[in-house]
């Protein structure tokens, strides 16, 4: 009968603490899914609902992504934004050093963000159509109209189409 009244009393010392003071038991699997994630990919991003069952990424519910990023932020790993109901997590450099220390990671592996992409041309030369020639015979050489182009109007279309609407009976009260 004593333990359970040592642990009635924890649980009402718990709940008299400031909220910012709480702490939430997470399970060690949930933590590691997380930061691993985070880690592997560099940012994560996660819709501000605490009682969505799963996150939409990782099998993990959406509130302990939260709380474990919440955390991340209050000691300076991760930066912030929040946009439209969605939380926005970027690692910082301290972050990756917090996470390659808490995943026993090496050096050399680092997140998606931080790898260097290849640079590839977004179309090769001479493939596509010649700009310069764009339009055809009708433009000259410098792409605009040439001399002897003359645009004709054959009359509008919809409500300003020539024969039609109240401009053709004659103004007022005709």
């Amino acid at each position: 009968a004593d333990g359970g009244e040592e642990a009635k009393q924890a649980v009402a010392a718990e709940l008299t603490r400031p909220s910012e003071l709480r702490t939430m038991l997470l399970p060690k699997k949930n933590r590691v899914a997380v930061y691993s994630h985070l880690f592997k990919e560099g940012v994560l991003v996660a819709k501000k609902d605490t009682v969505l069952p799963k996150h939409a990424s990782i099998d993990v519910p959406n509130l302990h992504v939260l709380m474990l990023m919440k955390s991340l932020k209050s000691r300076g790993f991760v930066r912030e934004t929040f946009c439209w109901q969605w939380y926005y997590w970027y690692l910082t450099e301290e972050g990756i050093a917090y996470l390659r220390d808490f995943l026993h990671l090496p050096e050399e592996i680092v997140p998606q963000t931080h790898k260097k992409q290849q640079v590839v041309a977004a179309r090769p030369p001479g493939a596509g159509p010649d700009r310069r020639n764009f339009g055809g015979e009708r433009y000259g050489k410098d792409g605009g109209a040439s001399r002897d182009f003359e645009p004709r109007f054959r009359g509008g279309f919809g409500r300003g189409a020539a024969g039609e609407g109240y401009r053709t009976e004659g103004g007022f009260g005709n």
